[in-house]
């Protein structure tokens, strides 16, 4: 989505269709959007998802409501300014994306209700009291569980039997990262796969970290989920590609860009659901009592041009089960 495109939506009421659910006429209600990477294509569809599910619900910006955007851009300093901007426009209501700005957000206030989206481990970030029963004023969306990231270890070794070692490229400073490794590791064992932990702070590292790594024809490569990395991914694709190192990811974006496998859950689908959380609470609801929920699907996705460069033979089964097939 363009951004011309992007304003079009977010800003051009006249665009939008009529709902049959039109809320009440009233006060103008205000709702804070942060999210946590830079604003892009990408993360532009993501708010307009949401936008679009806040329509869905029978709310209509400049009718019933006002949105104020602020883009993180996946540093904690642009974080804590946004926080801060967005705090003073009195919001009624804030959606954050990823735990970086959740955290932030939820240090600032205790009292405004906050819907969180692609949060790994809202309750052992202290986000929730319980997954059931948030408690607070937080309530939300998880990314994944845990457990998926074992399954791009088995990914990868269906994809490239041959694997023996796998660098696992990781961001230490992302709370869920040690969960993300521990799910790894739990399979390594019964694959016969030896790890190699890489760190993920910027460029260089990664170029630094596949060296000390010295990748050979057995190896292979598992990228955790954080922004870092998808800030990161073209340079994560090149360094893979450069090494012939089969790799998996955990999002559809890192394929599209060039990589080999992804397996993890769309990124635009919590959007609407949390449009709809936004919307029972600005009707009187309470985000204490509304359940935080985990993804309905995930998807595979193979890159059959990148497996030919790698010289990989995707089986007819893999084949069947992939969600979407990049020729």
């Amino acid at each position: 989505m363009k951004r011309r495109e992007f304003i079009g939506l977010i800003g051009g009421t006249a665009a939008w269709p009529v709902v049959a659910r039109a809320q009440p006429a009233g006060r103008m209600r205000r709702i804070a959007i942060l999210m946590d990477l830079p604003e892009n294509d990408a993360s532009r569809q993501r708010v307009a998802a949401f936008v679009q599910g806040l329509v869905d619900q029978g709310w209509r910006e400049g009718r019933d409501v006002q949105m104020d955007i602020r883009w993180g851009a996946n540093s904690p300093e642009n974080i804590r300014k946004a926080v801060a901007e967005l705090l003073a426009l009195e919001p009624d209501i804030i959606l954050t994306s990823a735990s970086g700005a959740t955290a932030a957000m939820r240090q600032a206030s205790a009292t405004i209700p906050i819907v969180f989206v692609l949060v790994t481990d809202p309750v052992g970030a202290g986000f929730v009291d319980s997954l059931a029963r948030p408690g607070g004023n937080l309530t939300g969306f998880t990314l994944f569980e845990y457990s998926i990231a074992g399954k791009w270890l088995e990914l990868l070794k269906e994809i490239a039997p041959t694997i023996r070692r796998v660098a696992v490229l990781r961001d230490v400073g992302v709370a869920a990262g040690s969960g993300q490794f521990g799910a790894i590791q739990a399979a390594a064992s019964s694959l016969g796969v030896e790890l190699q932990p890489l760190g993920l702070r910027d460029a260089d590292e990664i170029d630094r970290g596949i060296l000390a790594f010295a990748p050979g024809p057995n190896d292979g490569l598992l990228v955790t989920a954080s922004p870092l990395a998808s800030v990161h991914r073209e340079k994560i694709i090149s360094v893979a590609a450069r090494h012939r190192l089969p790799s998996v990811f955990a999002y559809r974006h890192f394929v599209a860009a060039g990589g080999l496998v992804a397996y993890g859950p769309d990124l635009l689908s919590p959007m609407p659901r949390a449009a709809s959380y936004v919307s029972r609470i600005l009707k009187g609801e309470k985000a204490a009592d509304l359940p935080v929920q985990a993804p309905t699907k995930y998807d595979l996705v193979i890159n059959l041009r990148t497996a030919k460069a790698l010289g990989l033979s995707v089986t007819s089964t893999l084949l069947a089960r992939a969600d979407e097939v990049i020729e």
